[in-house]
């Protein structure tokens, strides 16, 4: 009796700690891939040198609430999150930027990794004169978002995609996606460099 007893703990045991190691995965969520996404850029290895996110493209997760709270000056593109760091590097302005043009509606498109209920995607970018050479911060962006996309809580697809059109700008610049989640404290980040 005391052998099964014993067993079935065991058993029990495997089984939390299966769930708690897929739970682990399940943080993964997404990212932009049009315009793409510095995560991305590392997770395919057109970047190199990318640290932990080049196997966790979908991770970038930080405090909700942009541009009032969320993740601090300097560290946006990473979403705070210390070990994507190598996404807040600069890399001296040299980011691959996906080429666009001032005034074109264009389609983002982000790939969902993990469903959330969602309070909207927003868009925000950068002022005229951004050195892409020094790390984001919010003094370097628009004040307002140029496109928002509101979803009322619903539950997103595998992929989501919206049109908008892009502001007048000309010369490199940066978007930054933010997908707010509506039923945790929390939204992901998505830094894609543009060249207009």
């Amino acid at each position: 009796m005391r052998r099964k007893i014993t067993s079935l703990l065991a058993g029990l045991g495997l089984v939390g700690a299966a769930l708690l190691a897929t739970s682990g995965t399940a943080q993964s969520h997404g990212y932009t891939d049009s315009p793409i996404s510095r995560q991305q850029l590392c997770g395919i290895g057109t970047v190199k040198h990318c640290g932990q996110i080049q196997w966790e493209p979908p991770s970038v997760e930080g405090p909700k609430g942009f541009p009032t709270r969320g993740p601090a000056d300097g560290h946006i593109c990473s979403g705070g999150i210390g070990r994507f760091s190598e996404l807040d590097d600069p890399r001296g302005g040299a980011w691959p930027a996906t080429q666009v043009t001032a005034g074109q509606n264009y389609t983002f498109n982000w790939r969902i990794e993990a469903r959330h209920a969602t309070t909207d995607f927003r868009y925000y970018i950068t002022k005229d004169g951004y050195d892409p050479t020094q790390p984001l911060t919010r003094a370097d962006l628009e004040p307002q978002p140029f496109l928002t996309v509101p979803f009322g809580g619903k539950l997103p697809g595998s992929t989501v995609s919206h049109s908008g059109t892009l502001p007048q700008k000309s010369g490199k610049h940066l978007i930054l996606g933010v997908w707010t989640i509506s039923d945790t404290g929390n939204a992901f980040y998505a830094c894609s460099d543009v060249q207009f």
